[in-house]
Parts: structure tokens; sequence; C-alpha cells
């Protein structure tokens, strides 16, 4: 992992076998960064996305493997319990051009990663409500 600053943004390189949440939580614990959003793209070959099932508020885990492309990684990055919180989405390509989406779990790096964080002078935190099932952004 390679990173730089420009006033509030970081661009941030992950390299080959390294895994993006590990990654972006590293960086946040060593800058200090309790509150920002997140974008990236870049290739993977290995993932574990999830959907989260509304009416039972349970996440479904989905394994893929291969080459893919990060056509689109989104979120947001905040703090729960005093720790570092990722909330981040992600579109994936396979060979096939067929997209595959959902919360993303885990990712490992196939080439290379490009993700820009921008940070938020700020903190927010996170509970969990029990009538959604999540942990939601707390004011």
């Amino acid at each position: 992992m390679e990173y730089r600053q420009f006033n509030s943004k970081i661009v941030l390189r992950l390299d080959k076998g390294e895994e993006i949440i590990k990654s972006i939580k590293d960086l946040c614990k060593a800058e200090g960064i309790s509150l920002a959003s997140v974008s990236g793209i870049g290739a993977v070959n290995k993932a574990n996305i999830g959907l989260f099932e509304q009416a039972t508020k349970v996440y479904h885990p989905r394994e893929l493997t291969g080459s893919m492309e990060i056509t689109s990684l989104q979120g947001n990055v905040s703090e729960m319990g005093g720790e570092v919180y990722l909330h981040l989405h992600v579109t994936l390509t396979d060979s096939t051009y067929q997209a595959y989406g959902g919360h993303l779990n885990m990712a490992w790096v196939g080439a290379t990663v490009e993700i820009i964080l921008d940070v938020i002078d700020g903190k927010i935190d996170r509970v969990k409500n029990e009538e959604v099932g999540l942990n939601i952004i707390k004011f």
C-alpha cells in the first residue's frame, strides 16, 4: 500500500495480494481518520460480497473468484464503538462482462486498486438499529 495526501483527499494504491477492507482500515487508524467518503476502481481476483435481506435481517454472502474489474467502489468511513467502521458497496464485472454487486465484505487485489478517500473533518458514530437490523449512522 502506498498513499499520498492532498489537502483533504488521500490517493491510495493497493498492490497485488492486499486485502481492500484491511488496507483502508489500517490507513484510517494510522492517519487518525474517523470520517470520509470512499471511491475506487481496480482489479481483484477474489471477493466476498453480501446482500442484506430486509425481511429476515440477514446478510447473504457470496464469494467470487477469477479476474474481475471493480467498476464502482463507493462508501464511507465512520466509527462504531471507537473503532474504524467501513460501509462499502461494490460492483464487479467478470470475464463475460456480467456484473455482481453488493456490500463489500472482503476483496483481494489481483493487479492494482486505486482508491480516493475524501476526509471530512468530524466524527460520526454508528449504532445497531434492531428494528432495521443494521448499524446505522447516529448523529
